[in-house]
Parts: structure tokens; sequence; C-alpha cells
């Protein structure tokens, strides 16, 4: 059960071939047996295997929606009704939402059953899921290797089919970064396209939740029940939403791929090139066309990055003060030494860094030397996007310039880890959809990810283009061995 997409367990589970509780029970039973990935934070099993039950009367009845009775992991950043919220942090290690995200209140009305809440970086803070207050998780095709992050935890569960789907954030590429790194297909949509609401925040202006599955088809489907305006949500579209899934199969004859230079010069590792080559190439065969661009201003995408998503997260976690809720010292003198304990205690050192760092930019006499000279940049990147999208359709190249690294092999170089989510960046600070997609794997064994970037709102292409890449290739079908 555990090999099928999705878009193939719903047509099983309509078939009668198994029910919605043996479904969630074999994934349920696949999470105790792998409990060395330490992907999951939480399991909710009770509550699982009764949503199993109530989705088995509705399919019973004929009257259920694509997602019926599929189970889904929920990365541990998104709130749930009654079931603990962490956000990877020990500010909120027994954190109990008395109200669902919008993302999960959505899954709850399609009657997919959640399986539990996976692993991440603290408040979504890294690129390797190591600032886990509950301990980094491993890479299911080597256990030596980070999954990436901030949604590793996710990544790890679908890669290794402890779960069929999974969501994700995505804040400077924390959804298509350990999609690349484990071997699966990721989508971070348009900036305003799926709602905030009770997702809790690190960057308010960046952040997106998106979704994470082994096929571009089943990230439609995700994306169909994800998607769409909510009014609590003053960042979230009033637009119509599509039907993600309507234009899979379209043509891509005579589809212009931009190929931005700047992507494939210094730093990108040679077999990571060679595959991403190779996955370009299948599109020739596709008979789309390739077009050289350029993306002038991307190089400056980190230190633009570094300098505007601490600033969002300084004010954002100004929050967490001991006094309302999550964590609080267990000694203190007074009210100030009780706020400065807490913090202390509660966060770990990666979100320490971050807010100190945006206090700095948000401070008086380098608000302007820093974050508006940020801002001013931001605004620089996206018109290099504009410029390029009017010789082109799609932009691709590689989502990370290498594939996993081992654990503890950055952790002491911040500035080498950052610069692992180079390509990735760019795309949310412009607000565009993107997503990474199984494209083979380099000299090490480990995945590699092709980038596909996409204009703003058309997801639908994005979609459509990676499934015909998967309709002529496997790689996003390979299972990490012992899984």
């Amino acid at each position: 059960m555990h090999d099928k997409t999705i878009s193939q367990l719903a047509t099983a589970l309509r078939d009668g071939e198994f029910s919605s509780v043996e479904l969630t029970r074999h994934f349920l039973d696949r999470i105790g047996q792998h409990q060395d990935l330490n992907a999951f934070v939480s399991v909710d099993e009770e509550n699982a295997l009764a949503a199993a039950a109530a989705a088995d009367e509705k399919l019973a009845s004929g009257n259920a929606d694509p997602m019926t009775g599929i189970p889904v992991a929920q990365k541990d950043i998104f709130c749930t009704e009654g079931l603990r919220t962490t956000c990877g942090s020990k500010m909120l290690e027994n954190f109990i939402p008395p109200y669902n995200a919008t993302v999960i209140e959505k899954f709850i009305a399609a009657g997919a059953v959640t399986l539990g809440k996976t692993n991440m970086d603290e408040f979504a803070m890294g690129s390797s899921n190591e600032t886990s207050y509950f301990g980094p998780v491993k890479n299911p095709w080597d256990h030596k290797a980070v999954p990436g992050g901030s949604s590793g935890g996710s990544a790890a569960a679908v890669a290794a089919r402890l779960a069929p789907i999974a969501t994700g954030t995505d804040t400077g590429g924390s959804i298509r970064q350990p999609a690349a790194l484990c071997g699966i297909t990721g989508i971070k949509p348009s900036y305003g396209r799926v709602s905030r609401y009770g997702m809790i925040a690190f960057a308010s202006s960046l952040d997106q939740g998106g979704s994470m599955a082994q096929t571009a088809e089943d990230a439609a489907i995700m994306l169909n029940v994800m998607a769409g305006f909510d009014e609590r949500d003053s960042t979230s579209l009033a637009i119509d939403k599509p039907d993600f899934s309507a234009s899979l199969n379209d043509d891509i004859a005579g589809l212009k791929i931009g190929l931005p230079k700047e992507f494939f010069e210094d730093g990108l590792n040679a077999d990571v090139a060679r595959v991403v080559e190779n996955a370009i190439d299948e599109y020739k065969k596709l008979d789309a066309e390739l077009v050289d661009i350029s993306l002038p201003n991307s190089k400056l995408a980190v230190p633009c990055y570094y300098v505007l998503a601490p600033a969002e997260a300084s004010s954002n976690l100004s929050r967490y003060d001991g006094v309302r809720y999550g964590y609080r010292a267990p000694e203190y003198d007074d009210l100030e030494d009780m706020y400065k304990k807490t913090r202390a205690q509660g966060f770990g050192a990666e979100v320490k860094r971050r807010i100190m760092i945006g206090t700095y930019a948000l401070s008086s006499g380098y608000y302007d030397a820093y974050y508006m000279k940020a801002q001013k940049l931001r605004r620089l990147i996206a018109d290099d996007f504009d410029r390029a999208f009017e010789q082109c359709d799609v932009i691709m190249g590689p989502t990370a310039p290498s594939t996993a690294f081992n654990a503890g092999e950055k952790t002491d170089d911040p500035v080498q880890m950052y610069l692992n989510d180079i390509y990735t960046i760019p795309v949310n600070l412009a607000g565009l959809p993107a997503m990474s997609v199984p494209a083979g794997f380099g000299n090490d064994g480990r995945p590699v990810g092709l980038h596909i970037i996409g204009q703003y709102l058309n997801e639908s292409r994005l979609l459509n283009v990676a499934h015909q890449f998967q309709r002529v290739t496997d790689w996003h079908s390979k299972t990490p061995e012992g899984y």
C-alpha cells in the first residue's frame, strides 16, 4: 500500500481493495517501525483511526472527495486543535492549540486523515533539520546525511513511505530543498495562494504553505485542497482557485525553458549539473525550446534574504515572552528577568542568532542602511524575473548546489549553510511559484532535484511541466533501500 500514489490509493479505496482504517493502520505501523528517522514529533494514532473510520463511512455512501480516507502528515508548524504544535522548539514543547490552521481545516473537510506532526527546524529556521529541539531528522537515502530543511521531517516521511503525502512550508526554499535532498516532489505556490492563518510565522512576507508528495499529480491534488481565499489571512489572495489537476496532461511542445547562466556557474557541483542537464535534455525530447536568460541580481538574494527574514522573525517571535503561552522559565526574580530567562532557555542557537540579526537591522540608525536597502534589492530581483518571463514560460536549474551533505558538516559555518538555499531564495523574494522534482542521483547515490520556476499564479503550468517529465522518467518512483 505504501508504494502507491494518492491517486492510486483513492482508486483502491473506492474499489474496496482496502479500507481507510486498514490503510491508516499500515502507515501508523510503518511510522513505528522507522522511528530511527525521527521524522515525526507527534503521532495521533487514536484520532487518526477515528478519522479513517469516518472516512470509510463516507466512502461507503459514495459521496467521497478525492482526498477522503487518504493519510497525510502535517508539518508541526500548522496549529492542530487538541494536538500539540511545537514548531520544533522548546518554547512550544507542550503547546496545544485551541483551534486549527486553515490548511488543517481544509484537509479535515476533504476527509483526509492526519497521521501526526512532522519534525522540523526550530521555527522553520534552518536548511538541514538540525536545529530542531527534538533532534535531527535522518535522510532515508543515507542516515549520515541531512534531509534538508526546514520541512525535513515531511520530506523524510514521504521519501521513506511513512506517509503518502505531507504538508510543508517554504520561506526560502524549505519545501523544495528538502524535496530535492530526499528525492520527492515539492511545490511552493505563489505567495498568498495558501492561507497562512494558523501557520506559525517566521517571516510573514515570505512564508508559504505547500505540498510534498511522490508525484506532481499528487501535489496537484493536495493543492486543490490547500489553496483558496481565507478572510482570516490578510495576505490571502481573493481570486478564483483553478483545478490544478485539469491541465496535467497538456502537451508541452513549444514550451520555452529559460536557463539562467547564474544558476550554472561556480558553486554548483559537477555531478548535480550533470543530472540537471540530463533532465533538461528530456524536455528537449518533448519538443521544448531552451532559452538562455540572466537573473543578474540573484547572486545578491542570500544577503538580501538574511536581512529581511531575520528582521521579520525578530518581530514575530517577540510574542514568546513566557506570559501568555508556551515555555516559561521556572525561576526568575521579576518580570524583566522572566522575559530574559524564558527567551534564553526557550530558543535554540539559530533562532537567537536570527533574532539578534533582525533586531540589529531594524534598530535606529541601521533601518535605512540595511532593511530598506534589502527591500529595494528585493524589487530588483523580482524585476529580473519579470524580464526573464518575457522570453520564456518556465525557468529551470538545480534546486540545491549539492546533494545532501552529512549531518554536522555545516553546523559551525552558518554562511555555508545559508548558501545551500542560493537557488531557491530568489523565488520567495519575488513571491513566485516553484517546485522541485526528482531528476536522478549524484555520485554519492544521493538524490538531485530539478528546480522549476513559474510565473506568478501559474502553478497549473508548473505542475503540467513536472508531470510531463514524470511521464517519461521514473526517478520519482525510486525508494530508499529498506523502505
